[in-house]
């Protein structure tokens, strides 16, 4: 990744005054300077990351941090918005709280309108409905409607007025991000195109305010930031955001979350002019982007845009949010309590067999006693450290709350399911019970070259256990052959069968690799 240099706070605030001071001398006429921030699939990274892929910088993120920024700006700038592009739940916190802390860290931190991410829906859409109508500030999704109505499951668009400039907001999701949603989490709702929505509520809009503000959740799916990183064969973008500001007319401005593709600079749509920006997620930048607006044209006539690494060493944590996290900290000390010790750290790899992965897989196939498990590699968010291992390093690793389902699959079922795996377009599933050897210079489709379980072949019409993810069981992530048999039985939460792994071990050894092994290679 092309790195960003890093704004200080004197050079933005010196930008920012600049904009004010030009501002002040045209107060009689209507040019007017708008700054938009925005942040987009935070997923409940409160703390700063060693920032092992910068040269100049040791850690990076931290929501205490990132608070400080956002307050420095607005203290030199009148005309400040904030927004986000969804994904705020995620990490043993909100799990605690059902999503509860970041909605209150969000208010503390004055945002003004988010739209609706797909890990809003990890605890199912009725908790969320129950938090988004709590919320004092517009939380959109254009494109939900209940099943087979016409009736909104939430607020389409909002209009945010400050110092006398409206900005008409709207919010959707994408279908690839519906995707990653475990099926009955969301089974009463329908998402439609967003194109449709988003243009009806711009025609809505249009007349009323002087920008409009799409916040959508779609495109390609990716692993963190750091995972991306690692490894140049993982591609990520935002196609479908300059797709959708083709389609689409009146949107002034798009902020696009879901697939972490930062934008180091604004892109500005050949067609349609709007601009395109996103984070990289994870609490780790601050999108910035300022407009010189006309508001008797409604034009804008002037913008600039970065994103803004949050540098842990330069901005102080805000002491409001470090209490609110403190509290919440204290308030599950549980989470804190070491559960057992690896003998290295252990790590995760999004498309290719992991550490992290062979154990969540081994602990899987412990808890239900069956042939074979599966995880899928984009359900496993952080590493696990060398040493001791609390709670909280679980379940931030896994933070979804699914059970472990087990059903029969046959030999032809499970191929499937592994050629669909070797697309690597939702990541390499993990895999305990099975050896295999697949190539990827293959076509897609015909890359399983063998496949083992127990040092025999695995036939089409053997019959295998497989224990695997609630989220895979119903078929999420593409895997809908997961869906095509009955589920026999339930047996706990995925991160407490990963707890009691951990546990029962008085030391967890680096699991040995070469269950998965790629002959393209």
């Amino acid at each position: 990744m092309r790195r960003i240099l890093p704004f200080t706070l004197v050079a933005l605030a010196l930008l920012v005054l600049a904009a004010c001071d030009a501002t002040n001398e045209q107060q009689s006429s209507a040019p007017t300077t708008v700054t938009l921030l925005f942040t987009n699939d935070v997923e409940s990274a409160y703390d700063p990351i060693p920032a092992f892929w910068l040269e100049d910088q040791d850690m990076i993120g931290g929501i205490a941090e990132l608070t400080t920024l956002i307050k420095a700006i607005r203290d030199a700038e009148p005309n400040v918005f904030l927004f986000d592009s969804g994904d705020i739940f995620t990490g043993a916190l909100a799990k605690l709280t059902e999503g509860r802390l970041a909605f209150e860290l969000m208010i503390s931190m004055g945002y003004d309108a988010m739209a609706i991410g797909n890990h809003e829906f990890e605890y199912g859409h009725e908790v969320f409905a129950w938090q988004k109508n709590r919320a004092p500030f517009p939380v959109l999704g254009a494109n939900f409607f209940y099943k087979n109505t016409d009736h909104p499951y939430a607020q389409a668009h909002a209009v945010i007025e400050r110092n006398g400039i409206r900005i008409g907001v709207i919010g959707i999701m994408g279908q690839d991000a519906v995707s990653a949603i475990i099926p009955s989490f969301i089974a009463p709702l329908d998402v439609t195109v967003p194109a449709e929505a988003v243009q009806r509520s711009v025609d809505e809009l249009r007349d009323e305010v002087d920008l409009i503000v799409l916040l959508t959740h779609q495109g390609k799916t990716a692993p963190m930031q750091t995972d991306a990183e690692s490894d140049p064969r993982l591609q990520r973008d935002i196609d479908a955001d300059i797709n959708l500001a083709g389609a689409v007319t009146g949107v002034d401005v798009l902020f696009a979350g879901h697939a972490d593709a930062g934008t180091p600079k604004p892109i500005v749509h050949e067609e349609t002019g709007t601009i395109i920006m996103q984070t990289y997620g994870q609490a780790t930048h601050l999108g910035f982007l300022q407009l010189t607006l006309d508001t008797d044209t409604r034009e804008i006539t002037s913008h600039e845009g970065a994103l803004i690494p949050v540098d842990p060493a330069l901005y102080t944590p805000d002491p409001g949010i470090v209490a609110k996290l403190n509290q919440y900290r204290s308030a599950h000390p549980e989470i804190q309590v070491v559960v057992g010790k690896t003998a290295a750290r252990m790590n995760r790899r999004y498309i290719e067999e992991s550490d992290v992965g062979h154990l969540f897989a081994d602990a899987l196939v412990a808890a239900a006693e069956t042939d074979v498990a599966f995880i899928h590699s984009g359900s496993l968010r952080k590493d696990l450290p060398a040493g001791d291992v609390r709670l909280v390093d679980i379940l931030d690793t896994y933070p979804f709350v699914d059970d472990i389902i087990v059903k029969e699959m046959t030999g032809k079922q499970v191929r499937r399911a592994l050629e669909q795996s070797f697309t690597l377009e939702r990541g390499l599933l993990q895999v305990a019970g099975l050896s295999l050897t697949y190539d990827l210079t293959q076509p897609e489709g015909e890359r399983l070259v063998s496949l083992e379980h127990k040092g025999t072949a695995v036939q089409d019409g053997d019959v295998l256990t497989v224990a695997a993810p609630g989220f895979l069981a119903e078929g999420g992530d593409l895997y809908t052959m997961f869906a095509e048999s009955e589920p026999i039985r339930s047996v706990g939460k995925v991160s407490d069968a990963a707890a009691a792994y951990v546990a029962d071990h008085e030391v967890v050894a680096l699991p040995a690799r070469g269950r998965q092994i790629d002959l393209g290679r």
